[in-house]
């Protein structure tokens, strides 16, 4: 069974996200109302997803995922939001969260979305994480690409960019012709020597850097 904990300051929203996501199978191993609390409640429970609001007081969302994520926690952050365009959204996968999904999505597409996150997966909307990333994105300074590349190797940056085009292990390792463990090896050194701790991070790495061009698949 899958464990999560519910980070956010409405408790009517972590009460109808508790009876729908047990409805459904889920544990919820607890509530949180801020950043602060949800950091703890993670360290103490240790579930498998963490579904962390963004607009929070006392320590928000986006700097509970810094933490966390710095840890080195196991547990993955999904980040709930009411806007797609949400101006925080950005940072919160910056700082490692696993993805996004709004508040309003139907319940059978978040638990679809927990079970993804939580067998180490990102959650890459095709439109939606694309969108807000060319929404933040001022433009790569010149030689960018090639700064962040410099300890890849070849291979490694074809990689990346797959990654970066939001495409999966199994859609890369057809392109590249190559075993789906091999991509999976690929992809841990990349990670590794880019200190990123996430698909969705690496994106976002893509984008800045001018790996993947926004508009372009």
């Amino acid at each position: 069974m899958t464990s999560v904990v519910l980070v956010d300051d409405q408790e009517m929203i972590r009460m109808g996200l508790r009876v729908m996501l047990e409805s459904r199978g889920v544990e919820v191993l607890g509530e949180a109302a801020d950043g602060r609390e949800g950091v703890e409640l993670v360290r103490r429970t240790r579930p498998d997803v963490c579904l962390m609001d963004i607009r929070m007081p006392v320590l928000d969302g986006i700097e509970a995922t810094r933490v966390l994520v710095a840890e080195g926690t196991p547990t993955r952050v999904l980040v709930l939001t009411t806007y797609d365009l949400d101006d925080l959204v950005h940072a919160a996968l910056r700082h490692g969260a696993a993805g996004f999904l709004l508040k309003s999505t139907p319940v059978a597409r978040l638990v679809d979305g927990i079970e993804v996150v939580a067998q180490g997966e990102a959650l890459l909307s095709p439109s939606l994480t694309r969108r807000l990333i060319e929404h933040h994105l001022k433009g790569p300074a010149p030689g960018s690409a090639g700064r962040l590349t410099a300890c890849l190797t070849d291979r490694e940056r074809e990689v990346l960019v797959q990654v970066g085009r939001g495409r999966s292990n199994d859609e890369i390792a057809a392109d590249l012709h190559v075993s789906r463990a091999t991509v999976k090896s690929h992809v841990n050194r990349v990670f590794a020597k880019l200190a990123v701790t996430s698909r969705v991070q690496a994106v976002v790495l893509c984008y800045e850097h001018g790996l993947v061009v926004p508009g372009r698949t």
